[in-house]
This record gives structure tokens, C-alpha cells and sequence, in this order.
């Protein structure tokens, strides 16, 4: 007997496209697929990202606790400040957080969003709190100009604007560079969003493989000697033993046991045929590296850059700390040096930050033994 298909419709025609029909007997069906990829909203790069994917998960926490582990310093001009109330403040900038938690905060939203945001809060004319405030909350009006004039920041059904040349502070708006937007930043986990997609699709596709009991897809076929179909019994037995004694992870790897007549046929590719490993290794390695952290750190196999881990380790402190700490500083500086009314100018302490220890040991040596250097000079070459 013949068994019926659903023919797919034309939509432009509105009428039933009839497969052609080949010699052999054999009707090939083929589907267009396509790829479905994640928006690059904060959100969606949070919860694909962030929550869901580890290797960019352990790349946010890496930069944002090593940036926010950093001792700051502050200067009046070329003289250290040991006390003053805006270091006070960096410390505990309010009453629920401290201020390595509110600086891992901050470089999380730069680091997922390209923006982040501060507001301060000042009681009498004196700085009191610095707030986060989370930057999918918040939209920027634009003047007749084109520049910002003010910013909405939205909670549910409320509204708080921010306007950007008003009296007192103002909103702080730290943002990463976007070569196509000239207000908001561009994260790093959106240049790797398809290495992201890639990565977690392999996961997912690893898991559905393993409930199917660890075989790609595939179809029994019917090939009898003398010609003929399977009874509706006989369909109905095959299908109920394939369902209750081959599906799921804990009947993987169990034989096959086929009648006369029947034939497996594999329907998809192997994880060999599909490079498994390898292509969710490098989608691995794009993630890493659009964070700016050697794989190495995160033991991504397949990456042999660095001669061990203490290099890798110094060139992620100088290639990707560094700076994100020095344009935090500059922003801080200027923001904050208003509201004190005195330039002030906040630098990380090098000599603290474990990750370069090393490398100040040798520039201590080469300074120490250099006789041609007042001792001042030799100060002044170390940072102090």
C-alpha cells in the first residue's frame, strides 16, 4: 500500500507542490535550514551569555573580580593623598555594598552591555553614595543637537530623568567604544555572539544526543524478500519495543536486535564526522578572546601562545585589566574631582596586584641598580 505525504503549499501560488517523480522510486525531501542567533541586548546576552554558556560566564567574573581587586590610589596633582572622603567612598560606596562588589558590578554591565551607569546621591551639597543602575533600565533623549540632553531611567511602571547638564552631579555613563552608535557602547560578547550560539548549540545538541540514547537519528527500513509491508500490529510492535527498550540515556549503547527484513540506516552525522570537539573548542576560544582572556586561563585546550599559565596570567593583567581599570580611573577622576572641588586624579596600585609581581620585581631590580639615578629619580621611575 501507499503510504500518504503532506505536501508542502506554495505560498506564492497558493497552490500544492507535487515532488517529482524519479525513476527508482526514491522521492528526496529536502528542508532550508536556518540559523537562529541571539540578540545583542543586555538581556539576551545575559541569559545566553552570562547565565547559560561557562566559558563566558568564567570570562565575565575573571576580568570584573581581577579589576575590581585593585587597591586604588589617589593624587592631588603629583602628591599622593593617603586619606580623603572620595577614598572613603570608593570603599563603601552605600550601605548594601562594598567596593569590590560594586566595581564587579560595574565592569559586569561593561562587559555585557558596553555601558554602565552611576548615580550619585548627595545629602547638603556633600557626596554621599554612588548607585549602579542597570543599563537596559535606562534610555537616553537625545536634543535637538543630536548629543544627550537627559537620561530615563525606567522600573516597571516609573520614570526618573537625569538630566545631563543639570545643577549639582550628574548621571556618570561609562561606555565601551561602538564604531556605528555615538551614545552607547558596544559589548564584547556581542562580536562573539555566534561563537556564543555555536557553543551552546553543541550543548544542547551533545544533551539531546545523550536522551536519544547516545545514536544519532536514524530509520529502520523494511526490505523483505518477496515484497510487501509491515501489518499495522506488526508498525505498532516495532515502534512501542524501539520506544520502551532504546530510548533514553540510561539504555545507551544497548544492541539492536532486528528482525529479518530490517535494516538501520543512519540518518545523521557522527560527532567525528562533525569535528565535535574541535568546533566547540574554538567557539570557545572566539568567547575568550573577544573578553580579552588567554584561553589558557580557562583551560581551553589547543591554544599554545603563552610558554605557561604566570605569562598568560601577566599579559591578561596588561593586556586587558590595565586598561579597563585606567579608563575607569579617568572617567572617576574627572567626574568625581567636581564634586570635591579639587583635581584629584585616582591611579590603581601596581605594586599590589599579584598578577604583575613579577614584572615589578624586575623593575625594581633594573631601577635599583641603575647609578646614574638620584634616589628621587628612582622613586619617581617606580611610581612613588
Amino acid at each position: 500500500m501507499k503510504i500518504p505525504f503532506l505536501r508542502p503549499r506554495n505560498a506564492a501560488a497558493g497552490r500544492l507542490v507535487v515532488p517529482e517523480a524519479k525513476a527508482s522510486g526514491i522521492v528526496t525531501l529536502s528542508a532550508e535550514g536556518r540559523a537562529h542567533w541571539t540578540g545583542r541586548s543586555y538581556a539576551a546576552l545575559s541569559r545566553e551569555g552570562f547565565m547559560k554558556n561557562p566559558v563566558a560566564h568564567r570570562a565575565v567574573r575573571l576580568v570584573s573580580e581581577a579589576a575590581a581587586s585593585v587597591v586604588w590610589l589617589l593624587y592631588a596633582g603629583e602628591r599622593e593623598v593617603p586619606t580623603h572622603p572620595l577614598l572613603a567612598l570608593i570603599a563603601r560606596p552605600n550601605a548594601r555594598v562594598d567596593g569590590p562588589s560594586f566595581f564587579e558590578a560595574l565592569y559586569g554591565h561593561l562587559l555585557l552591555s558596553g555601558n554602565a551607569y552611576v548615580e550619585p546621591i548627595s545629602v547638603g551639597g556633600d557626596l554621599r553614595e554612588l548607585h549602579l543602575l542597570r543599563p537596559d533600565r535606562i534610555g537616553i533623549v537625545e536634543g535637538r543637537d543630536g548629543w544627550p540632553e537627559a537620561y530615563d531611567y525606567r522600573v516597571g511602571g516609573s520614570l526618573r530623568r537625569f538630566a545631563v547638564d543639570g545643577e549639582g552631579l550628574g548621571l556618570l555613563h561609562l561606555r565601551l567604544f561602538h564604531p556605528l552608535d555615538d551614545h552607547l557602547g558596544f559589548p564584547p560578547l556581542g562580536a562573539a555572539q555566534v561563537a556564543l550560539d555555536l557553543h551552546n548549540a553543541s550543548a544542547t545538541w551533545n544533551k539531546a544526543l545523550l536522551d536519544n540514547s547516545a545514536r544519532p537519528s536514524g530509520a529502520l527500513v523494511y526490505q523483505p524478500k518477496e515484497g510487501g509491508n509491515l501489518s499495522p500490529d506488526q508498525y505498532q510492535r516495532l515502534k512501542q519495543e524501539l520506544d520502551e527498550g532504546y530510548s533514553g540515556p540510561m539504555r545507551a549503547g544497548r544492541p539492536l536486535l532486528l528482525e529479518g527484513g530490517l535494516d538501520w540506516k543512519s540518518m545523521g552525522l557522527s560527532p567525528k564526522d562533525m569535528d565535535f570537539v574541535e568546533a566547540r573548542n574554538g567557539a570557545a576560544r572566539d568567547i575568550a578572546l573577544a573578553f580579552g582572556v588567554p584561553p589558557m586561563l580557562l583551560g581551553i585546550p589547543g591554544d599554545n601562545t603563552y610558554a605557561n599559565y604566570q605569562e598568560a596570567n601577566r599579559a591578561f593583567y596588561r593586556l586587558t585589566v590595565l586598561p579597563l581599570l585606567n579608563r575607569t580611573a579617568s572617567a572617576f577622576s574627572g567626574w568625581l574631582s567636581d564634586a570635591y572641588g579639587e583635581t584629584l586624579r585616582l591611579a590603581p596600585d601596581l605594586d599590589q596586584i599579584a598578577g604583575l609581581a613579577a614584572e615589578r620585581s624586575e623593575l625594581w631590580a633594573r631601577v635599583g641598580n641603575a647609578d646614574f639615578l638620584t634616589d628621587e629619580e628612582k622613586r619617581q621611575a617606580v611610581g612613588y
